[in-house]
């Protein structure tokens, strides 16, 4: 919906600038005056203004997302209802598309809206799990203490996502240093060492030509190889948000060594840990497996779980569905039978998420500690390359002497 700028007169006579979120110009100013004020003047302010650009380039983190929710389960709490919460909360929040959101937010409950049915409004911001529990919570009256499970199971969630993250660093970092290095070798070492070597006439080894050759081409086609990397880079983003993309990087991931254990034991945390969260707040188990099955980046998890939604609704036990997929290990068929029997499911899941995060974190460890001798490898034969290219005209050239 538009935001629009207006200038209002209040009961004192006082006048007072701001935004508000409407559908058109005639449903902000009847909102403006129920608030008990006169319109002096409503407009859609410039779209493109210093302010909003800035928006465009702030983004709304999951971080962001979960510190928020945390803030209004203590404010719902505390006994605040829920508008003045989201006030509250607006005021708080440093995050400018955020803090814009929760405006937004509040605008439409103050409008008669319920939370979940505003919170539907951004679909950029709260996907459709963050949304169906706060339908169920607000249906059975306990708002404050899903948002406080929401919270708990975000900042898990952010917390375990970080770990991962924080592994890779140290990989990447070294491989980016290695490019670079490489990079400024090609083209201001070697063209100088290049034309040291004609000026002396010395008969140039193999290897040495090569990387002359690379260097050259380099240096006259940087701009070919930049276009080419920006055109791989984006046809593979795009590929990969295509379905037959996904299928088939997940296949390829699958395949490699620690790598493919990894993303799979990850999906099962994210997967394990929603479902017993969606489960736990009373979200009906085939719309929870429908929810999660959409949201799941994972193809072959977000299959199995459509497959095992329908299959449930036609009366079918959770644990022999998913043992008809190949998408679940063992271990998981054998705790949702345990849980369909004890009619605790949820605590299941719950269960099960932890198990997945302890064993994602031992293949975290082994993934870092397998990488550094590999990348030492890597370095030490890009290393030996440069050096032999290098040193083997100087040596021959001594050896003439």
């Amino acid at each position: 919906m538009p935001v629009y700028k207006y200038r209002v007169r209040d009961n004192k006579g006082k006048i007072i600038k701001g935004k508000i979120e409407a559908k058109d110009a005639k449903v902000a100013a009847m909102l403006l005056r129920e608030r008990g004020f006169l319109v002096i003047d409503i407009k859609i302010p410039s779209q493109f203004t210093l302010e909003n650009l800035k928006k465009v380039y702030t983004r709304v983190s999951y971080a962001d997302i979960a510190t928020m929710t945390r803030s209004l389960s203590t404010l719902i709490a505390s006994g605040l209802p829920i508008l003045e919460s989201l006030t509250l909360l607006r005021n708080q929040v440093n995050n400018q598309t955020l803090k814009d959101t929760v405006e937004g937010i509040r605008h439409e409950v103050e409008g008669g809206a319920s939370f979940a049915k505003a919170l539907e409004k951004y679909p950029g911001i709260f996907n459709r799990l963050y949304v169906a529990l706060i339908k169920t919570g607000e249906a059975a009256g306990m708002l404050d203490k899903v948002l406080e499970r929401l919270a708990d199971n975000m900042e898990k969630q952010n917390e375990f996502r970080n770990k991962i993250k924080g592994a890779l660093i140290y990989p990447v970092i070294i491989v980016s240093g290695m490019v670079i290095v490489a990079v400024i070798m090609m083209i201001f070492v070697i063209p100088k060492l290049t034309d040291l070597y004609k000026e002396l006439n010395v008969e140039l080894p193999a290897v040495t030509v090569i990387l002359i050759n690379i260097s050259q081409f380099m240096l006259l086609f940087w701009w070919v190889i930049a276009l080419i990397i920006i055109g791989l880079f984006g046809f593979l983003r795009t590929w990969r948000q295509t379905k037959s993309g996904q299928e088939i990087t997940d296949k390829l991931f699958a395949k490699v060594p620690i790598v493919g254990p990894l993303r799979e034991k990850s999906a099962l945390v994210e997967v394990s840990r929603t479902l017993g969260l969606l489960m736990n707040a009373g979200v009906p188990i085939i719309d929870a497996l429908k929810l999660v099955g959409e949201a799941s980046e994972n193809v072959s998890v977000s299959k199995a779980l459509d497959f095992t939604a329908q299959r449930v609704e036609k009366g079918f036990p959770m644990a022999l569905s998913f043992a008809q997929t190949d998408a679940f290990p063992p271990i998981v068929i054998q705790m949702v039978k345990v849980g369909e029997e004890t009619g605790k499911l949820d605590e299941s899941f719950l269960k099960l998420s932890n198990y997945f995060e302890s064993e994602t974190e031992q293949l975290v460890k082994g993934l870092t500690t397998a990488i550094e001798p590999i990348i030492m490898i890597i370095l030490g034969v890009g290393v030996g390359f440069l050096v032999i290219s290098i040193i083997l005209p100087i040596y021959k050239l001594t050896s003439s002497l």
